[in-house]
C-alpha cells in the first residue's frame, strides 16, 4: 500500500488529500550536497550539509557541466541578465534560481511549503522569501521563521561561467 492509497482509505479526499501529499517531505530533500569544481575541472562532493558552500572556483569545462545526468534546468548565463549581479534571480520551470555571490548560485522550488503558492523569490543574497505570506528560507531550503517550518526543496547548481545547470 502506498501513501496515497493509505490516506484515501483514511477518508481524505480532494483538496485535503492533495494538501497532505504535498506536505510530505523525504529526509534527503531537506539537505543539499554541496559540489565544487577544482581548477582542473574535477567535481568535489561535500557529503550531507545543511549550509550552502560557496565554491572557491566554480569554473570547469563545458563538457563537465553538460555531463550532469538528468538536469532539471539548463541556463545560458549570457541570456539571463537578472543573474549577472549578486542578488538577482529568475524563475523557470517551477524553480527560483538566484546569484548569491560572484561565483555561486542557489536554486529552490518556487512553491512555498506553507501554502502552495509559486511566489518564492531570492531576498538579497542571503535568503529566499515567499511574497504571499512572509515565509523565509535559508539558501539550503531550511525554514527561518514559523511560516517556513517545513522548508522547501533546494537543488544543486553547477556552472562553468557560461552555462548554469540545476539538478537534484
Amino acid at each position: 500500500m502506498n501513501r496515497y492509497t493509505f490516506l484515501k482509505n483514511m477518508g481524505f479526499r480532494g483538496a485535503a488529500l492533495m494538501a497532505i501529499l504535498t506536505s510530505c517531505v523525504k529526509e534527503e530533500d531537506t539537505y543539499v550536497d554541496a559540489l565544487t569544481l577544482t581548477k582542473d575541472g574535477q567535481t568535489v562532493g561535500g557529503g550531507t550539509s545543511t549550509t550552502v558552500t560557496t565554491p572557491a572556483s566554480s569554473t570547469g569545462s563545458t563538457a563537465d557541466v553538460l555531463g550532469v545526468k538528468n538536469p532539471l534546468l539548463t541556463l545560458t548565463l549570457a541570456n539571463e541578465t537578472a543573474l549577472s549581479k549578486v542578488g538577482g534571480y529568475i524563475q523557470r520551470s517551477g524553480i527560483t534560481v538566484g546569484r548569491i555571490s560572484s561565483t555561486a548560485f542557489a536554486a529552490v522550488t518556487q512553491t512555498c511549503s506553507h501554502e502552495p503558492k509559486k511566489q518564492v523569490i531570492l531576498n538579497g543574497s542571503t535568503e529566499f522569501y515567499c511574497t504571499a505570506h512572509g515565509a523565509r528560507f535559508n539558501l539550503d531550503g531550511t525554514g527561518k521563521n514559523s511560516l517556513a517550518g517545513r522548508g522547501i526543496t533546494a537543488y544543486k547548481t553547477l556552472t562553468d561561467g557560461k552555462t548554469l545547470i540545476i539538478y537534484s
